[in-house]
């Protein structure tokens, strides 16, 4: 480690000392999701399961709730309930990456593990270079920098970025995203005998594939892996124009399903389809567990999209993740489940049935600002409400098929929207936190991720129907 390198990670320790009992004072403050200890948090990196533990890396920056020369953080659990912060896997302190330790994945191999990340360089004029590095460890805990084992090939301007590497038939592969010279976006992949000596093998899909020259400017964050005998491509395009309900997001996530032929190479596949239908949600990563479940974590935010009207940037911190979920396939479709470790959590269970019939009432929900709502055997003639907080509502429209979340903007000035169509609604899944709300339709059929930020006081939980609903409810308190 050099001498640079421990300055760094000396400043963002004291910027932690002196600034996380600020942070820790906000009521918005989250109570069961990964944040950071001050500054801000973006994508997750590295999400693995090696040696007893769930490790997730994430992009950090401590000096600021602004973007910047970003590090990565770390956070291990051996149950997904109970997260434990380690010390700084990464800083910027390096020719190749002294803007920013940029996004990138993990492996194991002979017992250690490689960590994968984009350098960010920019240069006296502002120029942009990038390079993908490698950083190794024997503990899991304190890294070894390798330095760059990429570097740009032609054709592809310095939009290229965010490695994830996986095995496949004794050789190791590297997805990552990509700008084209033409300003479009691909996926890209590398492959490597070694893991540090990587040759390029083109696109595998993107501009120039499927009618998906315009799709798009750049592919952010790519995840491609095998799930129940298909290959799926998990990528977050920017540049969509909205389409009806889609695309709503300033950026998008969303998945291909497909096969990838690594010997052409290319990913033949269906259509792009979004992971979540709420306002914030980005950069998702996957990892496969020791049980075989491949388990997904995502940003809850989207870059560029109301980062400046956060509350909570007072006291000194922005963003957290989603909620691990399951991912299984049905047809074409994934399938989205909050792991059942999240269980564990449940605390003072309520069971209750309620029929309404062009009426309202408060839900007993003690604490909303870490409560777990589930709804099930719905039905309902014409749809119904649940208002949380004064600052949220989920409602569903049976007619036209339509579930909708608002919310009030972050700066409280207007009411905001997203939807999807659903055929039919039997169950919703509701995780309420201090200040996101995650909901999961028909078992994860749909999901809607969205920060917002009730004012202090107000802990009240309402459903509404005009015309008869009745359901079965469960609520916890979650600790």
């Amino acid at each position: 480690m050099t001498a640079h390198d421990q300055e760094l990670r000396r400043r963002a320790y004291e910027e932690v000392e002196k600034k996380e009992p600020i942070a820790n004072s906000d009521p918005h403050r989250q109570h069961f999701h990964i944040m950071p200890p001050v500054g801000l948090l973006n994508d997750p990196n590295g999400v693995i399961y090696w040696k007893g533990s769930y490790h997730v890396f994430f992009q950090w920056q401590p000096f600021q709730t602004g973007h910047g020369a970003k590090f990565w953080g770390h956070y291990t659990t051996q149950d997904v309930v109970n997260w434990k912060r380690e010390e700084i896997a990464l800083a910027p302190s390096d020719w190749f990456d002294k803007n920013g330790c940029y996004s990138g994945s993990a492996v194991t191999k002979d017992d250690r593990l490689y960590l994968f990340y984009t350098g960010n360089v920019r240069d006296q004029d502002g120029n942009r270079e990038t390079y993908q590095c490698l950083a190794v460890s024997d503990d899991g805990l304190s890294f070894e920098k390798k330095g760059v084992v990429a570097r740009l090939p032609e054709g592809y301007t310095a939009h290229f970025r965010d490695p994830k590497v996986w095995e496949h038939e004794g050789t190791w592969y590297m997805v990552i995203g990509a700008q084209t010279e033409n300003l479009k976006g691909q996926a890209v992949l590398f492959a490597s005998d070694n893991l540090s000596e990587w040759r390029f093998l083109g696109p595998i899909t993107g501009a120039g594939f499927n009618g998906l020259d315009d799709f798009g400017y750049m592919w952010e964050c790519p995840d491609l892996f095998s799930l129940q005998g298909s290959d799926v491509l998990i990528v977050s395009p920017q540049g969509l124009e909205a389409d009806g309900f889609r695309y709503q997001n300033v950026y998008q996530s969303g998945y291909f399903v497909g096969r990838l032929d690594y010997n052409k190479p290319e990913l033949k596949h269906g259509e792009f389809t979004e992971l979540d239908q709420g306002f914030d949600f980005y950069a998702p990563q996957t990892l496969e567990d020791n049980q075989g479940r491949r388990i997904l974590f995502a940003w809850m935010a989207v870059p560029d999209q109301d980062e400046g009207s956060h509350p909570t940037i007072d006291y000194h911190w922005i963003h957290c993740m989603t909620l691990p979920r399951q991912l299984t396939l049905s047809g074409q479709k994934l399938i989205q489940q909050p792991l059942p470790e999240l269980k564990a959590m449940r605390r003072n269970e309520k069971k209750i049935h309620i029929n309404m019939h062009g009426s309202s009432g408060t839900l007993p929900v003690e604490k909303p600002e870490r409560a777990e709502i589930l709804l099930e055997d719905i039905h309902t003639e014409s749809g119904f409400s649940i208002s949380i907080r004064g600052t949220a509502t989920f409602s569903f429209q049976k007619d036209e098929g339509i579930i909708t979340l608002e919310r009030k903007s972050f700066d409280g000035k207007r009411t905001e929207a997203r939807h999807c169509h659903i055929k039919d609604l039997h169950t919703v899944h509701m995780f309420l936190d201090a200040s996101s709300v995650e909901i999961f339709i028909n078992n994860g059929e749909e999901v809607f991720s969205a920060r917002y930020f009730p004012f202090p006081g107000n802990h009240e939980v309402t459903a509404s129907s005009t015309g008869k609903s009745e359901m079965n409810v469960g609520i916890w308190t979650l600790m």
